[in-house]
């Protein structure tokens, strides 16, 4: 069997990764991939746009591609699904009516607030004169949003009135985020502990994957600016059997019953990220369409199930009656990242240290295969990922590879997991 995975990213990689060590997958194409999808055992590197369908449907159908993941939202969003199965071909994602859940965040939140999904309070604007008097009439910090996508970083916490004002001037003249700025959704702050509950769904049914937690800040303690993600491990504590159970029944559940309400069955993976209150009770922060990044790389280094099968499963409407299982140990990603992300960051270093990885696996993103050596090519450069019987031992094992990894610029955070971890030591 022939799998074909589009993206260039460490999800691509995680996904790809999981999909080789299915006995029945003889290749595993990426499109465009990156340098450790180029070198990885089963994988290959194809020269397609990730936004080329056409190109990516003929290779598929030229190669007798059996199953097709769409990898990032950019594609989804703007209708990969739809072309794939109008052309014949399987295909895992949803369409597009149905990747508006992340395509656009006042639909997102006006969905929610339909189907009594519980999120934040919000309101969606393009006059920057209502917007700043809705921000005015909320307590701080206010969280702004771009209504588009924006790779992860389209999202401001102001601290002060001021910087709400200034902020939403600035998204919505277009200097911020472009077009994705042109709406902004203003929320309510949520306090409390974040995690990431992704599913497989397909259309009526769903499954869990493990559970795990993003670290979105740029830099330790959660300080800094946003962006697509720092580091992660699975699972996530603060996700015990009674909030998972929370989740399932309060999000998930009316989230896929509320797409088919409306016409648009949900099929493929489903990311919720969450923010759960100290009493455990989960409100939506976002919802994505596809795999999270760099939530991915631990999850898939823990699971256990043939990936392969499973989204088959979810394309022929299936799941019911399949299961998930995982790894009980703990696994713990740091992302390596160029010098200056999420803002401007230099590219075409060489990275040292990428020989024999022993105790974990790293996932590359913004990599690329050069004249024989590896080059950074994007802001997130690697995942290195690596397991424990304990968030402290999965951790301690990741920076050990983080330490003998380096390139011109590099940083990362020192504290990935450190939640997970003051909860071990009893600190939490």
């Amino acid at each position: 069997m022939k799998i074909l995975v589009t993206g260039s990213g460490g999800r691509e990689h995680g996904l790809a990764w999981s999909a080789a060590k299915s006995a029945e997958v003889e290749r595993v194409y990426v499109t465009p991939g990156n340098a450790g999808t180029a070198i990885d055992d089963k994988m290959e590197n194809v020269d397609i746009d990730v936004v080329d369908f056409d190109a990516q449907i003929e290779f598929a159908q030229r190669n007798d591609v059996a199953l097709t993941i769409i990898g990032p939202e950019v594609p989804l969003v703007v209708g990969a699904a739809d072309k794939f199965q109008a052309a014949g071909l399987t295909c895992l994602g949803p369409g597009k009516e149905a990747a508006r859940l992340e395509g656009s965040k006042s639909f997102s939140k006006d969905f929610m607030k339909r189907h009594g999904i519980p999120t934040a309070l919000y309101g969606s604007f393009e006059n920057a004169d209502l917007a700043i008097e809705f921000a005015n009439s909320m307590s701080t910090p206010i969280v702004i949003k771009a209504d588009g996508l924006a790779a992860g970083k389209g999202v401001v916490i102001a601290q002060t009135h001021s910087e709400a004002k200034s902020t939403i001037l600035d998204m919505l003249s277009g200097n911020a985020f472009g077009e994705a700025g042109a709406r902004v959704v203003i929320e309510e702050f949520l306090e409390g502990e974040e995690a990431s509950f992704i599913v497989i769904a397909d259309g009526k049914n769903f499954l869990p994957f493990a559970t795990s937690q993003d670290h979105k800040a740029a830099f330790d303690g959660d300080k800094g600016p946003n962006t697509g993600g720092m580091g992660a491990y699975s699972p996530a504590p603060v996700v015990t059997p009674e909030v998972h159970k929370r989740i399932e029944d309060r999000v998930i559940k009316p989230t896929i019953a509320g797409m088919a309400e409306d016409g648009h069955p949900y099929i493929g993976f489903l990311y919720a990220g969450l923010m759960i209150d100290k009493d455990g009770n989960p409100k939506v922060i976002e919802f994505n369409c596809r795999f999270g990044d760099p939530e991915t790389q631990p999850v898939m280094m823990r699971m256990k199930t043939d990936l392969v099968q499973l989204c088959l499963a979810a394309t022929q409407g299936r799941l019911e009656g399949e299961r998930i299982e995982f790894e009980d140990q703990v696994a713990l990603t740091v992302v390596i990242a160029s010098g200056g992300y999420p803002g401007d960051y230099a590219k075409g270093c060489t990275i040292q240290g990428l020989g024999e990885i022993e105790g974990g696996k790293v996932f590359h993103a913004g990599t690329k295969l050069e004249d024989g050596e590896i080059k950074t090519s994007g802001g997130r450069v690697l995942g290195v990922t690596a397991l424990g019987q304990t968030v402290g031992e999965a951790q301690a094992q990741a920076y050990k590879l983080v330490r003998d990894l380096s390139f011109d610029g590099m940083y990362y955070r020192s504290d990935i997991g450190y939640r997970a971890v003051a909860r071990e030591n009893g600190d939490a």
